[in-house]
């Protein structure tokens, strides 16, 4: 059993506050993901978690224990790092033993568990080649092995593979996936990267400001966003804001049936979920461009007053620059004072 208790951490560095009375329990062997632009205090957090950092406030306890002030060497966590963080004058091997010599373990234990961890992460007989000698997914799979092979209780992972292209991003974050699965191992894992989190996540936690925006299972936060930010932050969203009156929500020309109080609110829709429909003459709003996508096109239309919304198409050749459309969104949902206020049956999925 592992499980991580975040209650009410705060890092403060000077005049400034990185993270604030932040609160999160991640349970034995569920993988969390903490997404949010730079500067919203995720790596922060991790790295406290690390020990890497000491809180200014607050607790960090592992399975009950308080560890809070417990340097990393101590810690019964393991952090891979974005750098990779290899030791460029140790092989292979030698990069993955040295934690386990300084527990005094025998040589045919070290080499028993370096060559298990090896065979896990997809590099069985790698164990003699240089640091030097990897691609850049290969040395990211030695700082993955690195930190397994101590066996630890929660696993740490600070945007691991954002230094890498896309393919291999992708292929990599799906073995770190069935890893983590397989082992069952609590892991606390940072990313920018929504399509990351939304593809390695039990759970996603959105941050800005060094607080919690968001926390629920990927397709709630997708289909579920409880604030504008969260809206515009996971996946594309087109976000107007209006006016509601008599139930009805306008802006510039472009009106929806909203049956909330009137005053303020911005609309969202996601493009997938807005129609357009071709108008002789002129429409609401004009096609600026058409993407084809090859599996589908993505057309941004602009309204009369200039703001641009994007719209999903299955197919780009019935879509032209200049041509006037009308929009119909066939699921949405609206905001005010920074909270859900509605949203359509088709947007909870």
């Amino acid at each position: 059993m592992a499980v991580l208790e975040i209650k009410g951490v705060t890092k403060r560095f000077q005049t400034t506050t990185a993270v604030d009375a932040f609160s999160l329990n991640v349970a034995d062997g569920e993988l969390v993901c903490l997404l949010g632009p730079s500067g919203s205090g995720k790596s922060t957090l991790l790295r406290m978690v690390g020990g890497f950092e000491t809180p200014s406030d607050g607790l960090i306890a592992i399975d009950g224990e308080d560890v809070t002030r417990v340097p990393p060497e101590r810690r019964p966590t393991g952090m891979v790092f974005q750098s990779h963080a290899l030791w460029t004058h140790m092989n292979v091997f030698n990069n993955l033993a040295f934690g386990l010599k300084l527990r005094h373990l025998q040589s045919a234990e070290i080499r028993r568990k370096v060559e298990a961890v090896l065979d896990l992460v997809g590099l069985g007989g790698y164990g003699a080649r240089q640091t030097g000698q990897l691609s850049g997914g290969q040395q990211q799979r030695v700082a993955l092995a690195r930190s397994l092979v101590l066996e630890p209780k929660i696993l740490l992972l600070d945007e691991p593979f954002a230094s890498l292209d896309q393919h291999l991003r992708e292929r990599l974050r799906e073995e770190v996936r069935d890893i983590q699965q397989r082992l069952r191992i609590t892991t606390l894992f940072v990313t920018h990267g929504q399509d990351e989190a939304l593809a390695l996540a039990d759970r996603i936690v959105v941050m800005r400001d060094g607080r919690t925006e968001q926390a629920d299972r990927p397709d709630v936060v997708y289909r579920q966003p409880e604030t504008p930010f969260v809206a515009g932050f996971i996946g594309s969203m087109n976000l107007l804001d209006g006016v509601v009156a008599n139930g009805v929500f306008t802006h510039s020309g472009l009106t929806v049936p909203l049956a909330v109080s009137d005053g303020v609110a911005t609309l969202a829709v996601r493009p997938e979920a807005l129609d357009i429909v071709d108008v002789a003459g002129s429409g609401m709003a004009t096609i600026h461009r058409v993407t084809d996508y090859g599996t589908h096109a993505v057309v941004d239309i602009e309204l009369p007053d200039g703001v641009r919304l994007k719209a999903m198409v299955p197919d780009a050749r019935n879509w032209n620059a200049g041509q006037p459309v009308a929009l119909k969104p066939r699921a949405f949902a609206a905001y005010r004072d920074n909270a859900a206020i509605f949203r359509s049956l088709d947007a909870n999925g």
